[in-house]
């Protein structure tokens, strides 16, 4: 079996679509892998569909894996800093037969073309990616590296 490919992850906290961009083609991503549990966001350029069409446009791929999502009750436990809680709703969410379908699917699409995993939170410590990756990286050998938004230098 050969190696597995790197695994990248980001998130877009703080920052816009042209920084996430140019951290994605930085490093050849082919396909974003978003495992928000809710496609929606408040920042310009983030949610499914500007997100998908944005990506199209510059060559990269666009997934929605719902199901390695972290459910509303765990984003309310982080938001409040309840870490412990966020981790347990976490770990319950990836033993589900949604998250076991869309870890598979996560595999197969990063084995075809460098992907990254997307989420809100800046940190990878404070997100659930952080765990996806970990699983993606036992289970079928992928090397996971955490990537920050690139904002232009002039």
């Amino acid at each position: 079996m050969s190696a597995a490919p790197p695994l990248f992850t980001i998130g877009y906290e703080g920052a816009s679509f042209d920084s996430v961009l140019r951290a994605l083609k930085a490093r050849g991503v082919g396909v974003l892998l978003d495992v928000r549990d809710l496609p929606l966001s408040r920042r310009a350029g983030f949610s499914k569909k500007p997100l998908s069409a944005g990506l199209e446009e510059a060559g990269i791929g666009y997934v929605h894996l719902k199901g390695l999502g972290t459910p509303k009750e765990g984003r309310v436990a982080a938001h409040q800093g309840d870490l412990d809680r966020f981790w347990s709703i976490v770990e319950d969410k990836m033993q589900t037969p949604e998250a076991e379908h869309d870890l598979n699917r996560a595999a197969a699409l990063a084995r075809e073309r460098p992907a990254c995993l997307l989420c809100f939170e800046a940190s990878p410590h404070l997100c659930h990616r952080l765990r996806v990756g970990a699983l993606l990286h036992s289970r079928f050998g992928f090397t996971v590296e955490h990537l920050a938004p690139a904002e232009p230098s002039f």
